[in-house]
């Protein structure tokens, strides 16, 4: 009597296994997808077919009425400037500064580095919604309302521990052994950071930008109460003139408007996709 070897068995085994987890994915990408998809569709929606008690998955007939009541509507370009300009300058300032609070946390002991590591994560559990006061009288005092530069630092003070705290796990993981190892072939402490170090954390730089423009490109309580002149507000501010008072939300105009707001943050992170990964340094001193 003679056995076969099926080889495909295994592979048969691990499908079956994958089934379940391979599900579960699935339900979760549809529940995250779902919004943005009704968002999308209601955007090319009729008023009297949003209005429709029977939902409708498939925008027919559809129009463009939303998107062009969206250009047409006062000051929507200055707010998408004003957006874009406050959400660059963060952008920049907040990894800069970020990096280097991160680096001096990871490579340096000094007096005060846990209370500093324990301070960002203090700073990162008060409710926004608490600061408003104090901030607005402070900015008030300095003449920044009303200001790129009030929001700037407004959206900075609040971006500043959550990417301080994500670039330092990226910092830690790099090895010390690959700038001393520069070191000792003649290169400078600077020359060695810039060649090994930076570009190593060069994806997690990356990473923590694309949080830290959806933070504040989608920020509505700081830019409500610091930009209050209609000309100086940003994108998620400026979706409130859809709000129409006693006749209701135009449901249409807020959709059409929140996917074009939507559109920057996906371009941008398919911009950088490529270098959101970690781990590059896995085994950089092994051997």
């Amino acid at each position: 009597m003679t056995t076969t070897f099926d080889p495909i068995t295994p592979r048969k085994r691990r499908r079956r296994r994958n089934i379940v987890p391979n599900f579960l994915g699935l339900v979760v990408f549809l529940v995250a997808a779902f919004p943005v998809y009704w968002m999308v569709l209601t955007s090319f929606r009729r008023g009297i077919d949003i209005q429709r008690a029977t939902p409708q998955f498939v925008p027919a007939p559809g129009t463009l009425a939303n998107y062009r009541k969206v250009f047409r509507r006062d000051f929507f370009w200055t707010a998408v400037k004003n957006s874009l300009t406050v959400t660059l300058l963060v952008l920049v300032l907040a990894l800069f500064i970020a990096f280097l609070a991160a680096v001096a946390v990871s490579r340096f002991k000094f007096r005060g580095r846990k209370s500093f590591i324990v301070a960002i994560l203090v700073v990162q559990m008060v409710p926004a919604e608490a600061l408003i006061i104090s901030l607005f009288r402070i900015l008030d005092s300095w003449q920044l309302i009303n200001t790129i530069l009030g929001l700037t630092l407004t959206y900075l003070a609040f971006v500043l521990p959550f990417t301080i705290w994500i670039l330092r796990g990226f910092v830690a993981n790099v090895p010390k052994e690959l700038e001393e190892a520069a070191m000792v072939d003649g290169s400078s402490r600077f020359r060695a950071f810039m060649t090994i170090t930076l570009p190593l954390v060069a994806p997690g730089l990356v990473a923590t930008g694309v949080f830290a423009f959806i933070q504040a490109w989608n920020e509505f309580i700081f830019a409500l109460v610091i930009m209050n002149r209609p000309d100086k507000q940003t994108l998620p501010v400026w979706l409130q003139a859809f709000n129409e008072g006693a006749k209701g939300t135009d449901w249409g105009g807020v959709m059409a408007g929140s996917t074009l707001m939507a559109i920057p943050v996906v371009i941008f992170f398919l911009l950088v996709q490529r270098r959101v990964a970690s781990g590059l340094t896995a085994g950089a001193v092994k051997g």
